[in-house]
C-alpha cells in the first residue's frame, strides 16, 4: 500500500464512522495532575460504537454515557469536570475537564482534517525487509501511532500486511532511506546479510535518524563493524547501531517476541 492509499484508508475508516449514525465528539479541554490522557485528546461516540479513546476506565465510561445522553436527547453540547479519585473508582489523583458536543457538518469536516494532520505528524518507521520478523514487526507497529513502511525488493514479501502499513517495492531500497523524512527510524532485516550491511551503512549516514537497528547476532555485529570501518565508516556513527534489535534480556527468538521487544525499543527512541 502506497502512502496515498494509506491516508485514504484511515480517512475512509473515520468517514465511515461519522456517516453511519449521529456522533458526539468528546475532547479533553483540561488535564490537571496525573491523568490517563493529555489535553487535546479526543474520541467519538455513536449510539452503539466508539472511535478513539480519552484514556479508558471509569472516566471514559462516564463520558460515553453522557455523550449518548446528548445524542438521545438531541442536545447540542455539554461539559464534564471529573476528579480522578475514589468516588469514581480511579486513583490517578488528577482532574479532567471534558467538552462533549454533537458533531455537526463543520465539526465532522474539522475532525477529518484533524485526524489527517495527526497522521501526517506521526514518526516514520521503515522496515527494510519483509521476512518473518519484518511481518511480525509490521503487525506490531500497525497498532501504534506511527507511519510504518515496509520496504522490499521482492513482490511476494509485501503481501498479507495490515492495511495501516505502507509498502515500497523497489530494486534500490537505499534510496528510500535517503529520501526518508528527518527523525525516522530504520530497522534492517532483509534476506541477505550483504544487503543488510549496505542498508545499515546508508542509515547510519543519516545523522538525523532517531533509530537504526539491524537484526543479527553478536557475531554479525562484529562482522559488520569490521566491514563498515574497512569501507570508510566512522566509529562515532557505528556506535548508534542497535544490534541485536529488541535487546538481549529476553532470549526467545520467535518472530513475534522479537517484534514486541523491538517495537518497545523503537517507541522509546522516538519519544
Amino acid at each position: 500500500m502506497q502512502a496515498a492509499a494509506f491516508m485514504i484508508a484511515l480517512s475512509k475508516s473515520l468517514a465511515t464512522f461519522l456517516d453511519a449514525a449521529p456522533v458526539a465528539l468528546i475532547s479533553v479541554t483540561e488535564a490537571k495532575g496525573s491523568t490517563p490522557r493529555e489535553k487535546g485528546a479526543w474520541m467519538l461516540v455513536s449510539p452503539e460504537k466508539t472511535f478513539g479513546t480519552i484514556g479508558g476506565g471509569q472516566l471514559e465510561f462516564l463520558a460515553i454515557a453522557k455523550a449518548r445522553e446528548l445524542i438521545s436527547a438531541n442536545t447540542a453540547s455539554g461539559a464534564m469536570d471529573i476528579p480522578l479519585g475514589p468516588e469514581i473508582g480511579q486513583c490517578c489523583g488528577g482532574r479532567v475537564n471534558l467538552d462533549i458536543r454533537i458533531a455537526d457538518a463543520r465539526d465532522r469536516s474539522a475532525i477529518l482534517k484533524r485526524a489527517q494532520e495527526e497522521d501526517h505528524a506521526r514518526p516514520h518507521v521503515y522496515l527494510l525487509g519483509g521476512g518473518h520478523v519484518g511481518h511480525a514487526l509490521a503487525d506490531a507497529l500497525a497498532l501504534l501511532p506511527l507511519r510504518t513502511v515496509l520496504v522490499e525488493t521482492r513482490a511476494e514479501a509485501i503481501e498479507d500486511l495490515p492495511p495501516e502499513v505502507e509498502t515500497r517495492l523497489t530494486p534500490v531500497p537505499e534510496e528510500v532511506i535517503r529520501e526518508a523524512p528527518p527523525h525516522s527510524a530504520f530497522i534492517i532485516l532483509t534476506h541477505d546479510h550483504a544487503l543488510d550491511f549496505l542498508l545499515a551503512a546508508e542509515a547510519l549516514a543519516r545523522e538525523d535518524a532517531s533509530y537504526v537497528g539491524m537484526i543479527g547476532s553478536k557475531t554479525k555485529k562484529a562482522t559488520f563493524r569490521s566491514w563498515y570501518l574497512k569501507n570508510g565508516g566512522e566509529e562515532p556513527r557505528l556506535s548508534r547501531l542497535i544490534t541485536p534489535i529488541g535487546g538481549e534480556t529476553v532470549r526467545d527468538k520467535r518472530p513475534a517476541v522479537i517484534a514486541a521487544m523491538t517495537a518497545a525499543e523503537v517507541m522509546r527512541a522516538l519519544s
